[in-house]
C-alpha cells in the first residue's frame, strides 16, 4: 500500500451524461504550472456505447516549444472519483501514476481511505501505458477490458478569455460567434481511461470528480 497526501487546490466535479466538462486553468499557487495542476475533466460514453471515458487534463498552457520537457511526476498520482450512490462521497476510484517511462493505473475499485488522502491498493492494478512522446503516435493500451493514454495532446477547451473579461468591464454585451480560442496552440498532458460501465456499478447517473496528490 502507498499513502498519498491530496494537494490542496483544485478538485473538479461532473455528474455523468453524454459529454460533461469542468475546466479550470489557472490555480492556487502550490500547484499553478506544475504536474498537480489539473486543467480540465471529461466524461463521455465511448464510441462503444457499452464504456465510459475519463480524461484529465493536467499542465495547461504548455507552448509547443515547452510541451516536449514537460512530465509527469513519479510524486504525484492522478485520481478519478466516481460517487454511485448520490451521496457525494466517493464509492469507487481509478487511479494513475508514472513510474519511469510507464503510466500505471489501478481499479476501478472501492477505496480503505476517502477523502483528502488516498492510499494505492497494488493488488487492484488494471494496465500500464507507455507515456505517448510529444510529436509521435500515441500510444494506447487494452489491458482487462479497459483502455489506457497518457501524454501530450493538444488542449481541447475552447474559451474567449479576452471577450469574457471585457464583458465584466462592460465593454461587450455578449460573446462573439466565433470566438478567439485563448487556449489555441497550447497543450496539456492528459491521462484517459476507457471503462466498461458494467465496473461502474449499476446507478442511471454517477458523480465524477478528479484530483491530484502527492506522495507523502
Amino acid at each position: 500500500m502507498k499513502k498519498s497526501k491530496m494537494i490542496l487546490g483544485l478538485s473538479l466535479v461532473a455528474i455523468s451524461g453524454l459529454v460533461l466538462i469542468a475546466a479550470d486553468h489557472i490555480d492556487a499557487p502550490s500547484v499553478t504550472g506544475n504536474a498537480a495542476d489539473i486543467t480540465d475533466m471529461y466524461a463521455f460514453q465511448g464510441q462503444d456505447t457499452n464504456n465510459l471515458v475519463f480524461a484529465v487534463n493536467t499542465q495547461g498552457l504548455l507552448s509547443p516549444g515547452a510541451t516536449g520537457a514537460a512530465t509527469f511526476s513519479e510524486n504525484v498520482m492522478i485520481e478519478v472519483n466516481i460517487d454511485n450512490t448520490g451521496d457525494n462521497v466517493e464509492d469507487l476510484v481509478i487511479q494513475a501514476i508514472r513510474k519511469g517511462d510507464k503510466m500505471y493505473f489501478f481499479g476501478p475499485y472501492a477505496p480503505s481511505v476517502k477523502g483528502t488522502s488516498s492510499t494505492i491498493d497494488v493488488s487492484k492494478a488494471s494496465g500500464s501505458v507507455a507515456i505517448s512522446k510529444y510529436g509521435a503516435t500515441a500510444t494506447v493500451a487494452t489491458e482487462n477490458g479497459m483502455k489506457f493514454f497518457a501524454g501530450p495532446r493538444d488542449d481541447p477547451f475552447f474559451f474567449d478569455l479576452g471577450q469574457f473579461q471585457a464583458i465584466l468591464g462592460n465593454t461587450a454585451t455578449a460573446f462573439n460567434n466565433p470566438g478567439t480560442d485563448t487556449f489555441a496552440e497550447t497543450n496539456v498532458l492528459a491521462v484517459v481511461i476507457e471503462v466498461p460501465k458494467s465496473k461502474l456499478g449499476t446507478a442511471d447517473a454517477i458523480n465524477v470528480w478528479s484530483e491530484t496528490k502527492k506522495k507523502q
